[in-house]
């Protein structure tokens, strides 16, 4: 039997499979991905690797599981309520947990093994499309376009060069500088004008964006 098989979870008692995750998602949370390892893991967790191994068999594992709790940490739309009203908060909801896990942005609809939270959240979306009257074919279209909304502004604002509007500033100086020369009179006005203007923040674009997809759907199933 091998030494992975034998590995007794009596000889680390502070263990369970609570608190491996939370450990796990931390390590994620801190440096991604590539910085998430078995090793890493059970660093994080003051423990030897073989401990860690009794609680998950492989890292494979260990993102499922992951994803599962992303999943579980976003609010479920309710399919008897106003299915707008419902689908809006759920997208606030998913946005603003991608965001505190930017690691999870191009990994939740990767996984192949789903768990219970996630089949849990899918169907959800998918009952209150459905209860709402969306056909078949809507509902599809529905749901892609507003998780590739979400998915994708979530993806961009992971990438900007800044984080809130307050370092927006010293992040947009050097780049209006090249464009002294006149040649983007467009951008510069749209900089100057509005978006280094007090009160901007990009983050505001969101609820706007989603609105519109929002709007269209509803015309659709009219």
């Amino acid at each position: 039997m091998s030494e992975r098989a034998t590995a007794d979870p009596s000889r680390s008692p502070r263990l369970s499979k609570e608190r491996v995750l939370d450990a796990a998602m931390a390590v994620a949370d801190r440096g991604g991905l590539p910085g998430l390892t078995i090793r890493s893991l059970a660093k994080e967790l003051g423990a030897k690797p073989m401990s860690v191994y009794y609680y998950v068999s492989s890292k494979d594992e260990l993102l499922d599981r992951l994803v599962d709790a992303v999943f579980e940490e976003i609010e479920l739309p309710d399919p008897e309520g106003d299915w707008r009203d419902e689908l809006r908060r759920r997208a606030v909801s998913a946005r603003e947990r991608l965001k505190q896990h930017p690691w999870a942005i191009g990994l939740l609809e990767s996984r192949t093994s789903p768990g219970p939270a996630t089949l849990r959240h899918h169907d959800a979306v998918l009952a209150c499309l459905r209860h709402a009257g969306f056909s078949l074919e809507l509902t599809a279209h529905a749901y892609a376009l507003i998780d590739s909304y979400v998915y994708g502004f979530a993806l961009q604002e992971a990438s900007l060069p800044f984080e809130g509007p307050e370092s927006v500033r010293g992040v947009a100086e050097p780049i209006m500088a090249l464009m002294s020369t006149g040649a983007y009179p467009t951008m510069v006005e749209m900089a100057s004008t509005y978006y280094l203007q007090p009160g901007y923040d990009f983050a505001d674009e969101f609820e706007f964006g989603l609105d519109v997809i929002l709007d269209g759907l509803h015309q659709r199933r009219r």
